[in-house]
């Protein structure tokens, strides 16, 4: 088993400090979320939690270039992506860029890790176009494979255009896609345009039904032949038996926290301790 560390809603001042523990504990990757700001008003839901979702009001995120370029230059071996990047809300020209100067930097230990967002906001307010936000998804993907290849490269989308250009440097290894959510066409998108897959969580059943799906998409799609991650999130970090079932399914790796992400008052020194314990008691026997 390959083990991530999802930081979720913690202190951004402390994400440095656990992604170097992370590292010496064991843990193959570290992830964390993206927002681009707080909407004062929407009609939208957040999934993730039940009741009031104001307790995100005040919850700091930095912007993920600029994370992953902070931590990758305070690390050498972990590994690290947005779970997940809302891409449709970026142009995939300037998503392209930036990615590929991570993988510059990093020596190649960045992901790109692509969702939608839950806010409607954070497409409206932005251009893009709700209802439309599906086929923009596709679009960016397809843009930013070809503008990666090093090739001249244009795109004549129903959304997205621009004319051929070249983009340098490119990465010597291209980041895996990382695609999120468990719908229907999460399923299909990250079948035919992506190199993985992510769970927002879940029961090792409903993992199991959505891997299942994708698996018969790329099937369909001719993929099949091509790695292809598999990160299932198990949120009780002391449940090895679904860690362990989760692989048995597919996963090719299991991300967790070892605190409750959803308290943000935990000290520096709780989440440092918490990670070493799980490098300790999990990662050491299950790697």
């Amino acid at each position: 088993m390959r083990f991530v560390l999802g930081y979720g809603l913690n202190d951004i001042r402390h994400m440095a400090d656990v992604a170097k523990a992370a590292e010496a504990s064991g843990f193959d990757s570290f992830t964390f979320g993206d927002s681009l700001f707080y909407p004062k008003h929407t009609d939208s839901v957040y999934p993730y939690y039940d009741g009031d979702r104001s307790f995100l009001e005040n919850i700091d995120f930095l912007d993920p270039t600029a994370a992953i370029a902070s931590l990758a230059a305070q690390t050498t071996t972990l590994k690290f992506y947005c779970g997940v990047l809302k891409l449709p809300s970026r142009h995939p020209v300037l998503t392209a860029k930036a990615y590929a100067s991570l993988a510059f930097l990093s020596n190649n230990r960045v992901s790109l890790g692509v969702g939608i967002s839950p806010w409607r906001e954070d497409l409206t307010y932005l251009g893009v176009d709700w209802d439309n936000r599906g086929k923009v998804m596709d679009e960016c993907l397809e843009a930013i494979r070809g503008l990666w290849t090093g090739n001249y490269f244009g795109y004549d989308g129903q959304f997205i255009k621009f004319g051929e250009v070249k983009m340098r440097p490119v990465p010597a290894v291209t980041p895996p896609i990382l695609v999120g959510g468990h719908s229907k066409p999460a399923q299909r998108r990250a079948a035919r345009l992506g190199d993985g897959w992510m769970s927002v969580g879940g029961t090792v059943e409903e993992n199991k039904t959505v891997i299942e799906g994708i698996q018969a998409y790329r099937k369909e799609y001719g993929t099949d032949k091509n790695p292809f991650q598999i990160h299932a999130g198990v949120m009780d970090s002391t449940d090895v038996d679904s860690m362990k079932a989760m692989e048995a399914i597919g996963a090719t790796h299991i991300f967790t926290a070892p605190w409750d992400v959803y308290n943000p008052a935990l000290s520096l020194q709780e989440k440092v301790d918490a990670v070493r314990r799980f490098g300790d008691t999990v990662i050491a026997k299950n790697s």
